[in-house]
Parts: structure tokens; sequence; C-alpha cells
């Protein structure tokens, strides 16, 4: 069996921009593999630089082919883009079903792009557990935008807003999205409104529900954004250009407000918090895991209270 390759190594060439690399460090986060802290270690050093975007809607508004059409705008301007597209888990293997790689195939030679599917496994969030890790992986090794796009929308999948710098919210005339917009809440969650295939009937009334909803509705922390709402026609390319405009003026507020800086904070909180907690419930499963069964006894039975039981699990 050939001996693996040190995870220095690995890094040294993902920096240097081979694809194998970078491939095989996200490999390793997913699979949670015994190195994950060697890798997260390696990878620090060389992470804060990336522009994180993500990307979310409902089904069938495009956002794959959204992806795809901004990739190419930022490879126009000279920038390297790593794409993270969360797939639901296919129901036989766990595995990603791949789709936002077909729909983004004119950037897969590209040697500038990567594009990775990876799979929820389960996970309610619009996000797959292993994200964050394989965003620090793309942005150790040099890439200068990272596009995450999530599954869809709802109150499970607000989550994104926790990683990106800027989150773009993509909507279609015809859905109900104006409605189904403020039920889920993602009014708070986007920086920036685009309204996708806006060649069709009904455009100008989402465009105006949301013009209203925005009126209506405040952020109740920090300076304030009025979210932008742009049109767009993706699969024929029109309305990039103002999209690129609005990702840039809010790039600009961040960075002026000190926004960026509490954004990433933020971000680097919850996932010390998620790794805090799965480290708990991973002792809680191994061999010392039959303690939470006698615990859950003695609560059952009331001789304990749950508080109290959590305390002597703890302490």
């Amino acid at each position: 069996m050939p001996a693996e390759t040190p995870v220095a190594e690995l890094v040294e060439r993902a920096r240097a921009g081979q694809a194998r690399a970078v491939a095989r460090l996200i490999s390793l986060v997913e699979d949670e593999s015994p190195r994950l802290r060697e890798v997260a270690a390696a990878l620090t050093p060389h992470t804060g630089n990336a522009v994180v975007l993500g990307l979310t809607g409902p089904p069938g508004v495009g956002k794959s082919t959204s992806t795809s059409v901004l990739v190419g705008a930022f490879r126009a301007r000279g920038l390297r883009v790593g794409v993270l597209a969360i797939d639901p888990s296919s129901p036989f293997s766990g595995g990603a079903l791949l789709g936002d790689r077909i729909r983004m195939h004119d950037h897969t030679t590209d040697p500038d792009v990567f594009i990775r599917s990876m799979a929820t496994r389960g996970h309610l969030g619009g996000l797959a557990v292993a994200t964050p890790q394989a965003l620090r992986v793309l942005d150790a090794a040099g890439y200068d935008v990272v596009l995450i796009e999530t599954v869809g929308v709802g109150q499970s999948e607000v989550d994104i807003v926790s990683l990106a710098d800027t989150t773009v919210v993509l909507l279609a005339p015809g859905m109900g999205d104006g409605i189904q917009a403020a039920k889920a809440g993602i009014l708070e969650v986007a920086d920036v409104f685009v309204v996708n295939k806006a060649d069709r009937d009904g455009a100008s009334e989402t465009v105006r529900d949301l013009k209203h909803m925005i009126s209506l509705g405040r952020r109740e922390l920090g300076p304030s954004w009025r979210q932008p709402i742009v049109r767009t026609v993706a699969s024929a390319g029109e309305g990039v250009a103002d999209v690129l405009a609005a990702l840039d003026a809010h790039r600009a507020w961040l960075e002026s407000h000190g926004e960026l800086t509490v954004r990433r904070e933020t971000r680097a909180a919850r996932e010390i918090e998620a790794i805090a907690v799965a480290s708990l419930r991973a002792r809680f499963a191994g061999p010392g895991g039959s303690a939470v069964a006698s615990l859950a006894k003695r609560v059952a039975a009331g001789e304990l209270d749950p508080y109290a039981a959590a305390d002597l699990l703890t302490g």
C-alpha cells in the first residue's frame, strides 16, 4: 500500500495550483480523516484572503446557471475561482448527485476554476457539515473567490449567512417567491437579491414585492445596508455586470463599516463551537458512552434531574 502524502506537501502542492492536491485535502475533510487537525493547522496561516459568496434560492430559479455565469465573469477579471456546490445526498450512497458539475461543464477544463460537489448527508441545513473546512482549503490554496451554492431556501437553510461574506438570494417570477422569502426569513439573510429569468411575465411584480418587503424590514444590529434588487437572465448572460456591481458595492460597504471583520469572527466562533460540540458527541458515543445510558436511566426514574446529569457527564 503506497504511503500517504504528508499534509504539508499536499498543502504546498495545493498552493502551487495543483487541483488534485486541493481535491485530496477536501476529501480528508469530508472523510473526517484522523489527519484533519494536522490539515487545519497547516492551512490556517494561509487563509483569510478569499472573497466568500453564498448563493441560495428555491429549486428552479437557476442557481447553477447563475453560478456558472458568475464564474465566467470573475475569470474575465483574472481571478481564480473555487465553487462548492452543495447537493442533496444520494439516498443510496450518501454521495453528492453531481448535477452542478454537469451544468458548469464550461469551466471544468479551466485550471483556475475548481468545482466540488459536496453531499449534505442528512444535515438539516443547506450546507454540508464539512463546508467550513472545505472553504478553508480553497482559501488557503489561493482561490480569490469562493462561491458556495446551497441546496435551497427555508428555515433550515439560512446557515449560509454564517459562512459567506456576501449572500445572494436568487428568486424567479411566477413561483410565489416574494411571499416565501418573507416566510423563510431570508429578508434578513440576503445582502443582494437577484430576480433571475427576468424576461418572464411577472418579473416586475416580483421586484415590486421585494421592494415592499425591504421597505418594511430592517436589520436589528449593525449599520444599515439596503439590499439591491438586480434583474438577470442568466441563461443569456444578461444582468451579470449589474450583479458584479452590487457585489462590489457590498464588499466596499463591509470593509468601510468594519462588518467584514465582524462576519468573519462570527464565522470562526461558530466553527469553533461546531467542532467542540462534535468532539463532545464523539466522546459520549465512544467507549465511555455507557455513562449517558446510565445517567438517562436515573433521570427517567426520577432520581436525578437532567441538568445535574449533564454536570456529571461534562464535569
